[in-house]
């Protein structure tokens, strides 16, 4: 990912969301994988990671939730296929503004797929 220093300088900073919004040319696995990449390097350690996206119109959500020198922190990338990766915001979050962004995202994913017993058990997690 060409903005991997921009995400690992993010996570240094205050509040517990770092909320990435970018474009990318790859599929939902790839572009997980690379914001886990992103953050790896950084030193922080990946201890849950998932993904949403829909297929009607082409963008997601990745969650990676981190931990660093008794620290934690959620990486959530917002995501939208593009002919490259460009990164488009880049802001740390307040507990309360990133949960309301997540669950906002996560609600505009899955609105379709509401009766899906998996993704009801997954939203009732969080």
């Amino acid at each position: 990912m060409e903005f991997k220093e921009e995400i690992g300088k993010a996570l240094e900073g205050d509040g517990l969301w770092t909320v990435v919004t970018f474009k990318t040319p790859h599929g939902p696995g790839i572009t997980l994988e690379k914001l886990a990449e992103a953050a790896e390097s950084a030193g922080w350690r990946i201890t849950f990671r998932a993904n949403w996206w829909t297929a009607d119109i082409p963008y997601g959500l990745a969650r990676l939730d981190l931990r660093k020198n008794g620290r934690e922190k959620i990486l959530l990338g917002k995501w939208i296929l593009g002919s490259k990766c460009e990164l488009i915001s880049l802001e740390n979050m307040s507990l309360e503004r990133g949960r309301d962004e997540f669950f906002r995202m996560v609600d505009s994913i899955t609105s379709t797929l509401i009766h899906d017993p998996v993704i009801r058990t997954m939203r009732e997690q969080y």
